[in-house]
């Protein structure tokens, strides 16, 4: 089977990772075979522990974290794919630790005890999976699994400033997000075609299905067709927004008069008055102008 690399945040979900890890590596020996560990302390770390392992012939990774930990990897994993394309590529897997874990939830990862879940990342197999990447004027990142504009920028701040992360961090942070967010004004265009002007709540560029802990925004999605699922949620009383957040946990919300949906290849967002907030993967970002487009099969993925 060859080696894997092991990239552990121990800061992933509270810490929680950190803390399982005495139980979770013996398991991971046994069911992987050889393995390297790189402990990271800061995403920033991640890229010399990636060309480290890759010029000592590692091509399987597999991270220890949640949604931010893929982030992370996703771009740097990119980088190096594409910097040698006559080479075998890094094939990357995630066991899901992290608080929201929705790309791991997505593709169906085994929850409940530590070794079903390594169980089911021992088991996966590598599938080329679409990447999104996302360019704006001073910066472009790669995200895996969905990016939002509007309120999912504001979700993420709040999230990410929590103490202590629990079940219920997502569901308050998205409340709270809900009555005090000020939608704005967007232009959207789907691969150059004029799509929806107007106020906005949430603009979900969708790759996989699930984010914000099991909110199925995009239900449909599939992480191979080369399209991206788009849903929109027009700028509406925050009443009415509130009363339908339930729906979201079961897809249903599709069919509200007031949410939209789309698929394509490439999707431009412009906001008039200034910039969106941004969430990629979980992480946090802004811009005034922003391009995201489905990059087909970028890379082998392990689900």
């Amino acid at each position: 089977m060859g080696k894997t690399l092991i990239v552990l945040n121990p800061h992933a979900a509270g810490g929680a990772a950190g803390r399982v890890w005495h139980e979770l590596e013996p398991l991971l020996w046994e069911l992987l075979g050889d393995l390297v560990i790189a402990v990271t302390q800061h995403p920033q770390e991640v890229a010399a522990h990636l060309e480290h392992a890759y010029e000592a012939g590692l091509t399987r990774v597999i991270s220890i974290g949640g949604d931010g930990t893929n982030h992370a990897l996703i771009n740097e994993l990119v980088t190096i794919n594409e910097q040698r394309p006559d080479r075998p590529p890094m094939v990357y897997g995630n066991l899901p630790i992290g608080t929201g874990s929705d790309w791991a939830r997505g593709v169906g990862a085994t929850f409940g005890s530590l070794r079903a879940t390594a169980q089911w990342i021992a088991n996966a197999e590598p599938h080329r999976t679409d990447i999104g990447l996302l360019e704006y004027p001073g910066g472009k990142h790669y995200f895996l699994n969905i990016a939002s504009a509007g309120i999912g920028g504001d979700v993420a701040q709040r999230v990410n400033r929590a103490r202590r992360r629990r079940t219920w961090t997502f569901l308050q942070a998205t409340i709270s997000s809900i009555l005090a967010h000020q939608p704005q004004h967007v232009q959207i265009r789907l691969d150059g075609r004029d799509w929806y002007e107007g106020g906005a709540y949430v603009v979900a560029v969708a790759n996989g299905t699930t984010f914000g802990h099991g909110m199925k925004i995009a239900p449909d999605a599939q992480l191979a067709d080369g399209l991206f699922d788009v849903v929109l949620i027009e700028a509406i009383a925050r009443l009415r927004v509130l009363a339908a957040l339930r729906r979201v946990y079961d897809g249903s919300h599709l069919t509200h008069p007031n949410v939209r949906t789309a698929r394509a290849r490439q999707i431009a967002i412009q906001a008039p008055a200034g910039p969106l907030g941004l969430e990629l993967d979980g992480e946090y970002a802004s811009g005034q102008s922003l391009t995201f487009t489905v990059r087909p099969g970028l890379l082998p993925i392990l689900y």
